[in-house]
């Protein structure tokens, strides 16, 4: 247990069903589906993460094989789209099973004095581990399918990176403010004393979620085009149809309000 607190098996249950139920919820708000397999959520795997957190590193691994178990039956159908049993077994152990039972790793880093900052640790390892698996399992299982048997583990490489890089950048941004928010590091979840390190205020909190938001709506432009819908290549040449003045406005109106709000925070802060 990577904390300074003891609770009962019970509670443990309760907090990691929960957790794995809200996790399950986020999976299905898709900000990006690839046509071929892979999406950009709303940070689903961050309750796992905060599990992990809470009661260390082996709890985190059983709780994110049961979050595979359930990400597995969410995506049965792609199953059909592999040929022999051996391929079937393939797909559920890497796609599913250990991507997911990765990411309580993220425990590792439970012992940190900065809460936020282990989070956002977390997150980055529980995505990257999970990046390896997609990775491995697109340059084996899935070489001669919609991925070409040439070149197949740069393609992979390549193709992965288009869903799971904007992925664990959403999940380090969330892990931070929910970090910098709630206290997972006592046997009840409370709210941060604004005075206690580590912690940030609520203005600081509103500029830093605008500018999330930006960054976010500025990822799913982006990456929504590098993948040949038609094909399913990773294709850079998509760059080019990226709204580009849209970003652009979106952006600079972000970091408008995001400045004001600052130097309003500030002059009263002063004040």
């Amino acid at each position: 247990m990577s904390q300074n607190f003891k609770v009962s098996t019970a509670k443990r249950l309760t907090e990691s069903s929960i957790m794995i139920a809200i996790g399950t919820v986020l999976s299905v708000i898709k900000l990006i589906d690839m046509p071929y397999g892979g999406s950009v959520t709303i940070a689903c795997m961050l309750p796992v993460i905060i599990i992990a957190y809470r009661y260390g590193v082996k709890w985190g691994l059983i709780t994110g094989f049961v979050f595979g178990l359930l990400q597995q039956l969410l995506g049965l159908d792609n199953l059909s789209y592999v040929t022999t049993w051996q391929s079937i077994v393939a797909v559920i152990i890497l796609d599913y099973l250990i991507a997911y039972m990765s990411v309580g790793a993220a425990g590792l880093f439970g012992k940190m004095s900065s809460q936020p900052s282990a989070l956002v640790l977390g997150s980055v390892l529980a995505t990257f581990l999970r990046y390896l698996c997609h990775v491995i399992s697109g340059a084996t299982v899935w070489a001669g399918l919609p991925i070409p048997t040439k070149a197949a583990l740069v393609y992979s490489i390549g193709y992965n990176a288009t869903y799971m890089v904007p992925e664990m950048l959403v999940t380090a941004i969330v892990a931070y403010y929910i970090g910098s928010v709630l206290d997972f590091r006592s046997d009840r979840i409370i709210h941060l004393n604004k005075n206690r390190k580590g912690t940030i205020s609520v203005p600081k909190l509103v500029i830093g979620l605008m500018l999330a938001t930006v960054a976010l709506f500025d990822i799913r432009m982006i990456f929504m085009h590098l993948q040949n819908a038609g094909t399913g290549d990773f294709d850079l040449s998509g760059i080019a149809s990226v709204s580009w003045a849209l970003i652009g406005i979106v952006t600079a109106v972000g970091l408008l309000l995001a400045g004001i709000l600052y130097f309003v925070y500030s002059r009263n802060k002063e004040s």
